[in-house]
C-alpha cells in the first residue's frame, strides 16, 4: 500500500483474493447446508463467518478505518479495545471449551445413571417374576399338603367316627381300637397343621427370641437330616427388631435347606457374632461338595435371602470353591446404642 495515499481502492489482486475467499466460503455453506447438521458443521460456519469477515476487512480496510475513529478518543484509550476484546474473545473461546468438556462428562454421567436404572429396572422386574413363580410354587405346595395329608386325615377321622356309629353297644374293644385310630389321626393333622404354620411363620421367633429359635431350628434340622450343625453366638442384642430377626432366621434356614438338597456335607457351623459396635454378622459354612456360585446366584432361595438382606439395609455374600464347601455370610448394621446383649441378659 502506498505511504502518501492510504487510502486508494484496493488493486485488483485484491478483489480477486476476496473473489476467491468468498467464492470458498459461499460453496462451504452450500455443503454444509446440504448435509444434516453434525457438531463439525458449527466448526464450518464458525470458519465461513471468519473468512467473509476477513475478506471484506481487506476488501474496504476496516482496520484503518477503525484506527482512525479510535484515534479520536485517544483521551479515553479506546485505541486499546481491540486489544482487550480479542483477550476477551480467547477467554471466552476457553470458557466455552470448559462448559464443553464439564457437559460431555455430565452427558456421561447421565448415560451411565440411566444404564444403571436400566438394569435396576430389569432386574426389579426378573425378581418380581421370580417371586410370582415363588409364591405360584409355594400355593401348589400349600394345595397338594392340605389335598394329601390333611384330606386323608379328615377321612380317617370320618372313618373312624362312622365306624364307632355303627359300631354295636358290646363291642368295647372294636370301639377303643377305633377311638385310638382316631385319636391318632387327629394327632397326626394337628402336627401337619404345626407344620404348615411354622412353615408360613416361624413361630419360635416370637415365643423364643432370635438365638433361642436359631438353637432349635439347627436341633431340628439336625435330627432329620442327620447331619452335623453346631450354632455359636456371641454378643448378639437382646432386641434387633421383627424384620431383622425374621431376615435372619430365613437365611438360616434357606442355608441348611441347601445344604440338604445339593451339599453331601457331614457339618454345617453356623456363627452369629457382633464383629463391631455397629454391625452384626451371620456366616453358615458346610464342608460339602461346593457349587458355582454364579449359577447359585440365580436361584429363588438365595435370591430371596439377598432381597431380605438389602431391605434391612444389609448385603449376603456367597463364597465357595469345588470340594471345600459353602460360605454364606449375612452383613446387618445395627444401630449405635442397643439395650443389652442376650449373653448380658442371661449372665443377669
Amino acid at each position: 500500500m502506498n505511504a502518501s495515499n492510504p487510502m486508494r481502492a484496493p488493486g485488483p489482486r485484491i478483489h480477486r483474493s476476496v473473489a476467491r475467499w468468498v467464492a470458498w466460503a459461499r460453496g462451504a455453506l452450500q455443503d454444509t447446508a446440504s448435509r444434516p447438521r453434525r457438531g463439525p458443521g458449527d466448526l464450518v460456519w464458525v470458519l465461513a463467518v471468519t473468512a467473509c469477515t476477513y475478506g471484506l476487512a481487506v476488501c474496504f480496510e476496516w482496520h484503518e478505518q477503525l484506527g482512525r475513529w479510535l484515534a479520536r478518543y485517544e483521551h479515553w484509550q479506546l485505541d486499546e479495545l481491540p486489544l482487550a476484546l480479542a483477550v476477551l474473545a480467547c477467554g471466552l473461546a476457553w470458557y466455552a471449551f470448559r462448559r464443553r468438556r464439564e457437559a460431555w462428562l455430565e452427558v456421561r454421567r447421565r448415560e451411565q445413571a440411566e444404564r444403571h436404572v436400566s438394569a435396576l429396572l430389569t432386574h426389579n422386574r426378573e425378581l418380581a417374576q421370580r417371586l410370582i413363580s415363588l409364591q405360584e410354587s409355594e400355593r401348589r405346595m400349600l394345595a397338594r399338603e392340605l389335598h394329601d395329608e390333611f384330606g386323608q386325615r379328615c377321612s380317617a377321622i370320618r372313618a373312624e367316627t362312622a365306624w364307632l356309629r355303627r359300631c354295636a353297644v358290646g363291642d368295647r374293644d372294636g370301639m377303643l381300637a377305633a377311638a385310638r385310630r382316631a385319636d391318632n389321626a387327629a394327632h397326626d393333622l394337628n402336627q401337619l397343621v404345626r407344620d404348615l404354620l411354622r412353615r408360613l411363620r416361624p413361630a419360635d421367633l416370637d415365643a423364643l427370641g432370635l438365638v433361642a429359635a436359631l438353637q432349635a431350628q439347627c436341633e431340628a434340622w439336625e435330627e432329620r437330616s442327620g447331619v452335623s450343625c453346631t450354632f455359636h453366638h456371641e454378643g448378639v442384642p437382646s432386641s434387633l427388631g421383627e424384620s431383622v430377626d425374621i431376615a435372619i432366621y430365613r437365611t438360616v434356614q434357606e442355608g441348611l435347606t441347601n445344604v440338604m438338597r445339593h451339599a453331601r456335607a457331614s457339618q454345617v457351623r453356623i456363627r452369629l457374632v457382633r464383629p463391631s459396635p455397629d454391625a452384626l454378622q451371620l456366616i453358615i459354612h458346610d464342608d460339602g461338595r461346593g457349587m458355582d456360585v454364579t449359577a447359585a446366584t440365580r436361584g429363588l432361595g438365595l435370591l430371596g435371602a439377598r432381597e431380605r438382606a438389602a431391605a434391612v439395609g444389609g448385603r449376603l455374600d456367597v463364597t465357595s470353591r469345588l470340594g471345600q464347601g459353602v460360605r454364606l455370610a449375612l452383613h446387618v448394621p445395627l444401630a449405635a446404642t442397643e439395650p443389652c446383649t442376650v449373653d448380658q441378659r442371661e449372665a443377669a
